[in-house]
Formats: structure tokens, C-alpha cells, sequence
């Protein structure tokens, strides 16, 4: 298909006031000013609307908690062990839910999800596209990263069992002991492979989960509110080395400059609600544009169901009503969180060769009320 006459508002490249684009099996395969346009038979004319990449959301759980469904639909926290690694959220997942049919009419078309923060180690987050009835046939990844948690979440989980962590001491002491062993059985591994006279150590799901992630073949993706926990999380990376991302962050706008020293990226959100827990008490919608404004770099999440899905653009939308630049916030919920997920090769921009993901609107995409007037993923209309 072609499409011309439009606003594109690439995110990698700028923007194209009058410009183009060629979608061919699924991907964007030229785009361009009208200066090169060259008119066919079949082409749309979008008169003049704004065209932008699908929105990412690089922080959920969205087909793990069902919407208005108690215990059965609750596939999120495996709390009855802490350390659970092995565990792929992409097994979970129901992708009929009817939350992925409202996020595609939000405009958001690729999701990050995963484990619940129960565990100080929850398992295995996936990268999905919001359009289909298949897991299988919508991820970018099926296990794109490990789910770990500091902070309150854990505490308060296993506090009510009687069971260790029920302080920061245990659940930071529970990760180092579970990253050692998956360290030494790598070794193990790697020994064994390479000395004929030395034995593999006998199979270990929950070491095997982790050997990519100390290869930094996978992310770790930390969450943590309070800034002692973000400095813990920061800390554990450093001692084994990891390739990771600080989730929630929610008191970074206390630590930016140190944030920046460390040249973290930050996952941002939900920036609607209240200060529910004592480690949400320094929190602040103003957080993602103090991040910004400082140099790190920053997505938003909806961290849904906290936050519903399709209110991800409406959560840049009150970004940038507390400071932040309005197209960082646009950046902050496509090309950044594409980025820093590592999933930027398929999504995020309007970009040739990349997914063609894209949103049609006629209106202020971060205003209260707008929705796009058409959804496209993998170059097929969905709304």
C-alpha cells in the first residue's frame, strides 16, 4: 500500500510535513517527502493527518491480570516460591482479553509484560504486539528480559507466610545467592564443554533462565520505587555485571544527576493514581520530566492494569502537563522505550525496514479524548 499526504512524525528522523510511505509484506519499505512522490493507482490520501509509529509501552502486565476477573485470572505472581527465574510470562498470557483489543484502539501496538513484583526474582518477560489471537504468532520476543524486585512487593508478600524475604536484607541476599549459583553452573557448563574429562552439572531450570541474562544476551529489569532500592538494584547489576533497566524509578527525581552518572535508562510510570504505599510517598507525576530534563533516558509505562492500557498516550499527555518537552513525551512512549527494551529493530519508529506499526490521527495524540482514526500493525488495519 501507499499512503501520501501525510504528517509523518518518524521519531528517529524527524519530521516529514508532506510525506509518503510504501508498506509492503508488513514493513515499511520507502518513505519520503512529495518533492518525490510519484502518484499510482490505489494510493490513499490521508489529507494532511498526522502519521506516527504505534505506541510501546515497555512496562506491564496486560493477559496476566484479566480484567474484572478475581483469582482465575490471576496469572501474574507465582508467590509460593521467591525465586522463580524459570517461569515465562509468555505462557500465561491470554491474548484474547479484552484489554488488548481497548490498547489497540488507545493506539498502543507493542506491549512489554510480565511477572507481577511478588518475587524478588518473578521469571521471564515477554515483547508482544497488541493485534492477534496467537502468543506465538504476536511476539517479538518470548522472553526478552527477568523480572526482578526490590522494595516493599516482596516484604509484604511473604511477611503474610511467615516465609524469608520479609526484609530488604533477604530479598537482595536472595538474588545474589540465586545469580552465584546460575554464575558457577555456567561455569560448570562452559568447563564441561570445553574439558571432555570434566562432567555437566546436573540440569537446573532456574540456573538455565539466567545464564543469558549474565551473558547479557537479556536484560534485567529491576523494579524499585524507593531511592535506596534503585541504588541496591544499580549495586546487584554492577557485582554481576548485568545489562539492565530501573522500572518505576518512582523516587529518580530525587537521584537524577547520580541516575545520569550511571548512565541508566529509566521505565517511568503509572503516572495516575495515589500514593498507595509508604515507598510511593515522594511520588510525582513531575518524575519523568525531571529525568528528561536532566539527560537520562526515559520511557512511560501504564504498569497496567494499575493503569489501563490505552491510557499510555494520555499518561505522556500528563508528562508533559507537569514539564516535560512534548515530543520527549512522544519519544518516551515509542522510539525510547523501543530502545532501551532492545526491540527498536522492529518498533518504535517510522523507519524502512521496521514493522509497519503505525497510528493515523487528526488530532493532539496526547490530548485528553483524542484517538486515532486508524491502527496499523504488521500493515494490516486493525481499527
Amino acid at each position: 500500500m501507499l499512503f501520501y499526504h501525510a504528517n509523518l512524525l518518524t521519531m528517529d528522523a524527524g519530521r516529514i510535513s508532506r510525506g509518503w510511505m510504501r508498506i509492503t509484506d508488513g514493513k515499511i519499505a520507502a518513505l519520503g517527502s512529495m518533492d518525490t512522490f510519484l502518484p499510482e493507482e490505489g494510493a490513499v490520501d490521508l489529507k494532511g493527518a498526522l502519521v506516527l509509529p504505534g505506541f510501546v509501552d515497555a512496562h506491564c502486565h496486560i493477559g496476566l491480570f484479566e480484567d474484572s476477573l478475581g483469582f482465575e485470572g490471576e496469572d501474574g505472581n507465582e508467590d509460593t516460591d521467591p525465586v522463580t527465574p524459570q517461569l515465562r510470562a509468555f505462557d500465561a498470557v491470554n491474548p484474547m482479553e479484552r484489554s488488548f483489543s481497548e490498547a489497540l484502539c488507545g493506539g498502543v501496538t507493542t506491549v512489554v509484560t510480565g511477572p507481577g513484583s511478588a518475587n524478588p526474582i518473578g521469571g521471564q518477560i515477554c515483547a508482544l504486539k497488541t493485534a492477534g489471537r496467537r502468543v506465538d504468532a504476536m511476539a517479538i520476543s518470548d522472553s526478552l528480559a527477568i523480572k526482578f524486585a526490590l522494595g516493599e512487593n516482596p516484604k509484604v508478600s511473604y511477611n503474610a507466610k511467615s516465609q524469608t524475604p520479609i526484609t530488604r536484607m533477604a530479598t537482595a541476599s536472595l538474588i545474589r545467592d540465586m545469580l552465584r549459583k546460575a554464575q558457577e553452573y555456567m561455569d560448570a557448563l562452559e568447563k564441561a564443554q570445553e574439558d571432555e574429562d570434566s562432567d555437566e552439572p546436573e540440569f537446573d531450570a532456574k540456573c538455565e533462565a539466567l545464564i543469558s541474562l549474565l551473558r547479557r544476551e537479556k536484560k534485567a529489569h529491576f523494579h524499585c520505587h524507593r531511592a535506596d532500592d534503585i541504588f541496591t538494584a544499580i549495586r546487584i547489576a554492577k557485582e554481576f555485571g548485568l545489562d539492565y533497566l530501573l522500572i518505576h524509578c518512582t523516587e529518580g527525581h530525587l537521584i537524577a544527576q547520580e541516575l545520569l552518572e550511571e548512565g541508566v535508562a529509566v521505565v517511568t510510570g503509572p503516572l495516575f493514581g495515589t500514593r498507595s504505599k509508604p515507598e510511593l510517598s515522594n511520588f510525582t507525576p513531575a518524575n519523568p520530566a525531571i529525568l528528561s530534563k536532566a539527560g537520562v533516558p526515559v520511557a512511560i509505562c501504564t504498569d497496567h492494569p494499575e493503569v489501563a492500557q490505552q491510557l499510555l498516550p494520555l499518561s505522556a499527555g500528563l508528562a508533559v502537563s507537569e514539564g516535560m518537552d512534548y515530543l520527549e513525551a512522544l519519544r518516551a512512549i515509542t522510539i525510547v522505550p523501543a530502545q532501551i527494551c532492545g526491540i527498536d529493530h522492529r518498533v518504535g519508529s517510522l523507519t524502512v525496514g521496521k514493522d509497519a506499526d503505525f497510528l493515523v490521527y487528526r488530532s493532539d495524540p496526547l490530548a485528553l479524548g483524542a484517538k486515532p482514526e486508524q491502527v496499523w500493525v504488521e500493515g494490516k488495519r486493525r481499527v
